[in-house]
């Protein structure tokens, strides 16, 4: 993957400043409160006999998240997408066709009034885990917001209380990895100022890596622990999270094996979470999954996730998710609940897209297909799958060693000895742009030069050239070798990174970038060709787990502020022009 997500990027990102704007009530004195001081307000200990029970539609109903953006592409088009009671509403029934009983919403501003009253107005049998989404306090007017986003929560657990069956007060806030994290004791303090307020039993949705060491701040002030679960995606940050590939088991039964391996990694996940509240003396506290799920599309590239991303296995997750709902309603230690991740699929997530029951254009996934009836109680998403097309982990299969002492991607000229690369494309980063052209700068062989145009994102920009159908090139021959290229620029600032990517017998890809300023490995900004030559000692030294036999990327030209010392969000860049682009040897 070229830029790592965090995981809480990877599936909810704030909202809060989406919103409408709400007229801020309540203050419970807490001007000034900042990063983590209780504000004049000591939220007191729910005690065992306290404790708001769940109620009983919340047990017997499958659930699941539910977030009705459909168009916005990036986070950055949410504010001003229109959610109209219509698209709500086919959405529910949608929702409801799947026998999907419960709703777990994020936030309670931008839509959750419209969606409840949805609900309300057209007599759907649907009940809802409301969110609250409070944001990192970063000084009195985040304080003041968050308050405001808690209140609606309030207000709307009130109004609709019919229909609102629990509140959660934030979503992976205190979890170690969290992108928006909230102090313990402001948490506390939230949760309890909202428990104050509602007659709904009142939760916090986090990561079971938080709840396996609850802090007893957090523990006794809710009534439940929602929990969230992620072995499938966990493998993406960590491959020996367990043993996903299951390579052991004969190829036609490795993909169930499989989903059994996550299964009962998700049930050990859980198993820790319900361990750190035994060790603060509250075993007895019911617990739910407040999120897991399974890709059916790999939108984030490389196979570690494209062994799993199907169709087929998501229906196969899905399923043994119902039965261990179906065990946790029976059992006192398992999940009251699970709520499953995703409803309908978000574009604006881009390359953390896919989770959906149903897609963008609101087809049902293969996952629930059986549940109804395609072309009468929904549009159905192309496709015809059998338990047999479920993907599986696969070896890599290596190629023969190129031979030649060049291997060449992009040159006009040809050359004594060499492989030229063919099948690849180019591929950018967000909107980095690209052509081949002989306009405006001489190619130094006289024919295009290759001129990348970086068009950056917040965190950079930058493009790679790989197979699309993920065919690897074994460059074994070419460890003592040289990747090399003409470049020009002018004047473009600091420094730029080339980069290499492989695949590996495990099948975890590796990647390797080095940082280059002007004067290293030849590389110049001063607006004439120059000749940059890289050895690949350098790449294997930058990552030594690389494996030549499986090169995937043959080369990424990028720059990511953050590993080349620029602010974020740095624009105006000028283009880069490359030409003779080869390995040698």
């Amino acid at each position: 993957m070229h830029t790592r997500l965090s995981p809480a990027r990877r599936r909810s990102l704030p909202l809060l400043a989406l919103a409408a704007g709400v007229a801020l009530a309540g203050t419970l004195g807490l001007a000034g409160c900042g990063g983590g001081g209780s504000g004049g307000y000591t939220p007191s200990a729910v005690s065992q006999t306290d404790r708001r029970e769940l109620p009983q539609a919340f047990l017997t109903r499958a659930a699941v998240n539910y977030s009705p953006y459909r168009t916005s592409r990036n986070e950055s088009e949410l504010g001003s997408e229109v959610i109209t009671p219509a698209n709500v509403l086919q959405d529910l029934r949608l929702v409801q066709s799947t026998g999907i009983g419960t709703i777990r919403l994020f936030s309670s501003r931008a839509f959750a009034r419209t969606v409840l009253e949805v609900i309300r107005d057209n007599n759907l049998d649907l009940k809802v885990q409301l969110g609250t989404y409070p944001n990192p306090i970063t000084g009195p007017a985040a304080e003041a917001d968050n308050i405001a986003e808690l209140d609606a929560g309030i207000a709307l657990a009130n109004a609709f209380s019919d229909i609102v069956l629990t509140v959660s007060v934030g979503n992976e806030t205190m979890v170690e990895w969290s992108t928006h994290k909230v102090p313990v004791a402001d948490m506390a303090r939230y949760i309890k100022y909202v428990r104050d307020a509602v007659p709904q039993p009142v939760t916090t949705n986090d990561n079971f890596l938080f709840w396996q060491s609850v802090p007893k701040a957090i523990a006794e002030v809710v009534d439940y622990a929602a929990v969230h679960v992620y072995p499938f995606l966990d493998t993406f940050y960590n491959p020996t999270a367990y043993d996903w590939r299951q390579k052991q088991v004969p190829e036609a039964e490795r993909a169930q094996a499989m989903i059994d391996a996550t299964i009962a990694e998700a049930k050990s996940q859980f198993e820790r979470a319900r361990r750190g509240l035994v060790g603060l003396n509250l075993g007895a506290m019911p617990m739910v999954i407040g999120e897991t799920g399974w890709a059916a599309v790999d939108t984030a590239g490389g196979p570690n996730l494209a062994f799993r991303a199907h169709p087929v296995n998501q229906k196969l997750y899905f399923d043994a998710l119902q039965l261990w709902a179906q065990e946790g309603r029976r059992d006192t230690q398992g999940p009251k609940a699970i709520f499953y991740f995703q409803a309908f699929d978000e574009p604006w997530k881009q390359g953390d897209d896919g989770w959906g029951l149903f897609n963008t254009r609101r087809e049902a996934r293969y996952t629930v297909q059986s549940l109804g009836t395609c072309g009468v109680t929904w549009a159905c998403e192309a496709g015809s799958y059998t338990t047999a097309d479920a993907v599986k982990w696969l070896p890599p299969t290596l190629s023969p060693a190129v031979t030649a002492s060049r291997y060449t991607l992009f040159a006009d000229t040809a050359a004594a000895d060499e492989q030229r690369a063919t099948g690849l494309r180019w591929d950018p980063f967000a909107l980095t742009g690209y052509r081949e052209t002989s306009v405006g700068v001489a190619s130094p062989d006289g024919g295009v030069h290759f001129e990348i145009t970086p068009n950056p994102v917040d965190y950079g920009w930058g493009l790679f050239l790989y197979s699309g159908t993920g065919v690897t090139e074994n460059l074994s021959n070419f460890s003592g070798g040289r990747l090399n290229f003409q470049v020009r620029s002018d004047g473009y600032p600091g420094k730029i990174e080339i980069g290499i990517s492989t695949d590996t017998e495990d099948r975890d890809i590796q990647e390797a970038f080095l940082q280059i300023a002007p004067g290293e490995y030849g590389y110049c900004n001063s607006n004439s060709w120059c000749s940059v030559s890289i050895p690949v000692s350098a790449f294997l030294a930058a990552n030594p787990k690389l494996d030549l036999r499986y090169v995937n990327f043959r080369v990424i030209v990028a720059d990511r502020f953050s590993f080349t010392g620029k602010p974020l969000n740095l624009t105006g860049l000028p283009p880069l022009r490359i030409d003779d682009l080869h390995w040698s040897r």
